[in-house]
């Protein structure tokens, strides 16, 4: 009753890292409220998720093992988390904002009229008084992410209905191990006290997952292009930067949209969330659904004509130039400098 469950995404036996990632925040958050973290683990092959989650602090592990949940399909993973969800009365569930996430949170949200707030960037728990009838919420989770097209950003709450359900992008929240001796219960479900035949009526005959080709997530430095790169040409200095420093290369969605760059390469709220070591951003104006994506950079450069562009405001250096004119000269005195 009243604890924070996070659903799991596994594949082949391997919890998602975006799932340790919400273990992660969800320990911290039940560590505030006083509760317990719970998680979810629902598909086949889960001998070795115990070992996987319980790191992350988890105090109760729920099982669901059956050859017939996995690979995901939206039905029976759906009727497992309303039922479940119905006994135990969880206050917060988090899952990730992935394509299972981004199928699975609304259909149990709105079996459960519990509400839900999609992408946040950040959670957070506090109180809340009600302007007109001044009641008093307490211990609220503040469901944070840019809204209006990133004008401005959203504090959601939900003060009457739970459980009060979230997604969240990969990468969004850190990942962190709590206690490598850490240990947590174990509770095995009957599968078939919680989903139907026809739960079951769609089955999948063929499955195919493209591996992504480009992996910026874990690179240690980015050179980033935005709009003010000027064309698909110029990117190429940004190709040439980064292999130079090995590196990669990221995109703001305008450069994406204007095709500079490929959509894999996109960094933001509607990308990938990254955290190099390094992070320039050429021709970056700064807007808030980009900087959510690349803020907790370690160090950020940023080349941009405009001096005022408000992307000079989280910059650790700020080079005020065109990127044509910058970048031939960050690479011409790298190689002297390093021969």
């Amino acid at each position: 009753m009243d604890n924070i469950f996070v659903y799991l995404e596994i594949e082949d036996g391997v919890v998602a890292d975006v799932s340790l990632e919400l273990l992660t925040k969800g320990r911290s958050l039940a560590n505030q409220l006083g509760c317990k973290l719970e998680a979810v683990a629902v598909g086949d092959h889960l001998g070795t998720v115990e070992k996987q989650v319980f790191p992350y602090g988890v105090d109760v592990l729920h099982i669901f093992s059956d050859k017939r949940l996995s690979p995901y399909t939206t039905l029976p993973h759906a009727s497992i988390l309303v039922k479940l969800f119905q006994e135990e009365k969880p206050q917060i569930a988090l899952l990730g904002a992935t394509v299972v996430g981004r199928d699975l949170a609304p259909r149990v949200s709105s079996a459960l009229r519990s509400g839900l707030t999609a992408d946040c960037t950040s959670l957070e728990i506090g109180d809340h008084v009600d302007v007109k009838t001044k009641k008093v919420y307490k211990n609220l989770l503040y469901q944070i992410r840019p809204a209006f097209g990133g004008n401005i950003v959203a504090w959601i709450i939900n003060p009457e209905h739970r459980p009060q359900m979230a997604t969240v992008r990969e990468g969004v929240m850190k990942k962190e191990i709590y206690d490598p001796q850490y240990r947590g219960e174990i509770v095995e479900h009957n599968v078939d006290e919680y989903v139907s035949d026809k739960d079951f009526v769609v089955s999948i005959i063929d499955r195919h997952v493209e591996k992504p080709k480009v992996n910026i997530k874990n690179a240690s430095i980015i050179v980033s292009g935005g709009y003010g790169v000027g064309s698909k040409e110029n990117f190429q200095l940004l190709y040439e930067l980064a292999d130079l420093l090995g590196g990669e290369v990221g995109a703001s969605r305008a450069a994406v949209d204007a095709g500079f760059a490929e959509h894999e390469r996109q960094i933001g709220q509607t990308g990938v969330t990254v955290r190099p070591k390094l992070y320039i951003a050429c021709g970056i104006s700064g807007q808030i659904q980009h900087i959510a994506g690349m803020q907790d950079s370690s160090i950020i450069i940023s080349i941009n004509s405009d001096p005022n562009a408000p992307i000079h405001n989280i910059a650790d250096y700020v080079i005020v130039g065109e990127v044509e004119n910058v970048i031939p000269k960050m690479i011409k005195y790298y190689k002297k400098n390093t021969k």
